[in-house]
This record gives structure tokens, sequence and C-alpha cells, in this order.
């Protein structure tokens, strides 16, 4: 069966539409959470994109970036940690940080800033650490 040209590329558009509302729409749909790699680090191999400076960051606190599925925190002075921010339960996007937790608003799951370990379930494993390089005043993916 032939399509028309116009048939295809109205379906080429509606289909980059989609991709894109895709991005920033939160779904608990069970996928399986990103796993980074290591918890941080302070120099060493170039990052790909600078998330916040060091001072964007609260000492006791922690920034959820969305757009990149990352939640990085600073539980004492001058340490980073950086999470997934995807929950460990059921992977829905993180979406609030109080009284020293990252939570998740889909089923009640909180980990704490400390170390992603959970703190309220009913996820049972912690969060999964991704990668940053803190150079200079500039927090960096990777």
């Amino acid at each position: 069966m032939l399509i028309s040209r116009r048939v295809a590329v109205a379906g080429a558009g509606a289909l980059a539409t989609v991709v894109t509302l895709g991005g920033g729409v939160e779904s608990c749909s069970g996928s399986s959470p990103s796993s980074g790699g290591g918890s941080h680090s302070s120099g060493g191999a170039a990052g790909t994109h600078e998330l916040a400076k060091t001072s964007d960051i609260a000492v006791g606190g922690a920034t959820i970036f969305p757009e990149w599925s990352v939640v990085v925190t600073q539980p004492t002075s001058g340490q980073f940690n950086a999470y997934s921010a995807r929950c460990t339960h059921e992977g829905c996007l993180l979406n609030s940080v109080a009284a020293g937790t990252i939570n998740c608003p889909c089923h009640g799951s909180r980990f704490t800033i400390a170390d992603g370990s959970v703190a309220h379930g009913p996820a049972r494993r912690p969060l999964n650490p991704v990668t940053i390089t803190v150079r200079g005043e500039s927090i960096i993916l990777g």
C-alpha cells in the first residue's frame, strides 16, 4: 500500500509532537530506573552537561532535574551526590524535597538526602547513583 507524501509528512509531524510532549509527562508505568555508575566525583572525566552551580544546591538539601531524571544532593557542605530521580519502586519521577528526603508522588516512597537510602517505603532499594563531576563551581553530569 502506498501512502501520499502529505500523509507521510503529517504522520512524521504527529510523531515528533508525541516524542516532544512525552519527555515532560510523568509516568508510573514501572519502567526500569536508569542506573548511573558511581556516586560522585570531584574531578576526572569530562562531563556532558552542566546541571547547576554548587551554590544552587542548598546544604542539607537537594535539587531535582526532571529533564535529566537526576537529583543532586549536598548532605554536608561541599559534598555533592547524584542519583537517578526515578523511584526504585515503580519508576515514577521524584518530584519534591522536604524535611531531609526526596519524595515520590506515586506511592509515597521517600529517600534520604544523605545517601539515597530508603527512608519510607514501599520502595525497598536505594536510589541508583549517577556520576557527576564538580569542576570549580560547576556540577556536571557525567
